[in-house]
C-alpha cells in the first residue's frame, strides 16, 4: 500500500512484462517497418536482440535500449527497484555495462506526487547499484502509472553477446528461477501473501550483473546471451534457436522454479500474457505430452526482470553455475542446444 492508500496494482490491467504486446502482432507491426540502414548499426532487432549496439570505431560499441511497463507491486519504491532492474538487464544481456540512463514515468493525477518520488527514487537505487548514472528523464501525465528507463551501456565489440550464437554442443544455463507473472497474479488476487511474492520480488530486484561478471572473471565467456522476460523462457529460447540456427533441447525438471508457482498456476492465477505466449511460440516448440499443465504454464510465463539465458560450452557451464551459486543465486544447466531440428525448442 502506498502512502495515499492506494494499491498500485488496483490501477493498471496488466502488470510488469505481462503488459507486452501480444508477440504474434508485434511480429507483424515490425515486418512492415521501413528499413534504416547504416554500416555502424552492429546489431539491431532482425533478431530480437535485447539492445542495439553501435560503432563508435575504436574497438567498442555503445549499447541502446529502453524498457517500461505498469506496476506489478504496490510499494512504489519496489516498483522502481524492479522496473530499473529489468531496463538495465537489457544491457547485461548483451555483455556490456549500463553508464547512462534517463527515467521514463507515466503518472496518474490520482496519485500523490510523493509516490512518484518514491518510483524514482527505487529506480535510483538500482541504477547506484549498476554503477550507472541517472542524469534526466521525461515524465506525463497518464490513467496508468508506468515507469521505466532509457539506458546506454558500453561493450568492447569482440565481446558483445547476441541471443544468435548458440552452438550445437553447447550447455543453456538460466540464472534466476521462473514464476514472476504467475506470483504477482496470485498476489493482485489476494490469493498470495506477502511472503509468497517476496520470492518474486527479492529475484525481480537483483540485478543480472553478476552472470557477466563471473563469466569475465572464469574466462568462460557465453557464446550467446539473452535475458528472460515478457516472452517467457519458451518465447526467448525460440528466439536464441532461430537467430543460432539450432534447436535447444531443455529438461524441464532441471529448470528452476520460484515456490508456490506450480500451486498457483495449477489453481488458474495465470497471466494472460502466458496464453499469448503460447499461442505464439507454441507451434514453434514440442513439449513432451506427460509435462502437466501447470508446469507448461510456468514456462510460458511472462517474467519480470528475469535471469539470463546464456549458451556455453558444457564444462564452461559447470564453473559459471558453481560461481553463481556460490553468490546465492539459483542459476542450473537446463539443457543444450543440438543442431537444428523440426522445432526451435524440445522440452522434455
Amino acid at each position: 500500500m502506498d502512502m495515499t492508500g492506494v494499491r498500485l496494482t488496483e490501477l493498471v490491467e496488466a502488470a510488469g512484462c505481462a503488459a507486452k504486446i501480444a508477440p504474434g502482432e508485434l511480429a507483424g507491426v515490425l515486418s512492415g517497418l521501413p528499413r534504416l540502414e547504416s554500416d555502424r548499426l552492429v546489431v539491431g532487432f532482425d533478431a530480437s536482440d535485447d539492445a542495439c549496439v553501435w560503432d563508435l570505431g575504436d574497438g567498442s560499441g555503445l549499447v541502446a535500449t529502453t524498457d517500461f511497463f505498469p506496476p506489478m507491486v504496490d510499494d512504489p519504491f519496489l516498483f522502481g527497484q524492479v522496473a530499473a532492474t529489468n531496463a538495465l538487464s537489457d544491457v547485461y544481456a548483451m555483455g556490456g555495462a549500463p553508464a547512462l540512463a534517463l527515467n521514463l514515468l507515466c503518472f496518474p493525477n490520482c496519485l500523490g506526487i510523493e509516490v512518484a518520488g518514491e518510483i524514482l527514487a527505487g529506480g535510483a537505487d538500482a541504477c547506484r547499484r549498476a554503477g550507472c548514472v541517472v542524469a534526466g528523464g521525461h515524465s506525463i501525465n497518464d490513467h496508468e502509472p508506468k515507469y521505466g528507463l532509457a539506458v546506454t551501456g558500453f561493450v568492447d565489440l569482440d565481446q558483445r553477446l547476441e541471443n544468435g550464437g548458440a552452438r550445437a554442443g553447447d550447455a543453456l544455463v538460466l540464472t534466476k528461477a521462473l514464476g514472476t507473472g504467475i506470483l504477482t497474479t496470485a498476489r493482485k488476487g489476494g490469493l498470495l501473501d506477502e511472503a509468497g511474492l517476496a520470492v518474486a520480488t527479492t529475484s525481480m530486484a537483483t540485478l543480472n550483473e553478476a552472470p557477466i561478471r563471473l563469466a569475465r572473471q572464469l574466462g568462460v565467456w557465453p557464446h550467446a546471451a539473452t535475458d528472460v522476460t515478457g516472452f517467457s523462457l519458451m518465447g526467448h529460447a525460440c528466439e536464441m534457436a532461430e537467430a543460432s540456427g539450432v534447436t535447444l533441447q531443455i529438461a524441464s525438471a532441471d529448470v528452476p522454479l520460484m515456490a508456490r508457482a506450480r500451486e498457483m498456476a495449477a489453481m488458474g492465477l495465470v497471466p494472460a500474457g502466458a496464453y499469448r505466449n503460447r499461442d505464439f511460440f507454441g507451434p514453434r516448440t514440442s513439449l513432451d505430452d506427460a509435462l502437466p499443465l501447470d508446469l507448461t504454464d510456468v514456462l510460458f510465463d511472462p517474467q519480470t526482470s528475469g535471469g539470463l539465458l546464456l549458451a556455453l560450452g558444457e564444462k564452461d557451464a559447470e564453473r559459471l553455475v558453481g560461481a553463481l551459486r556460490d553468490e546465492g543465486l539459483p542459476a542450473s544447466v537446463i539443457g543444450g542446444a543440438v543442431e537444428r531440428g523440426e522445432s526451435s525448442v524440445i522440452v522434455s
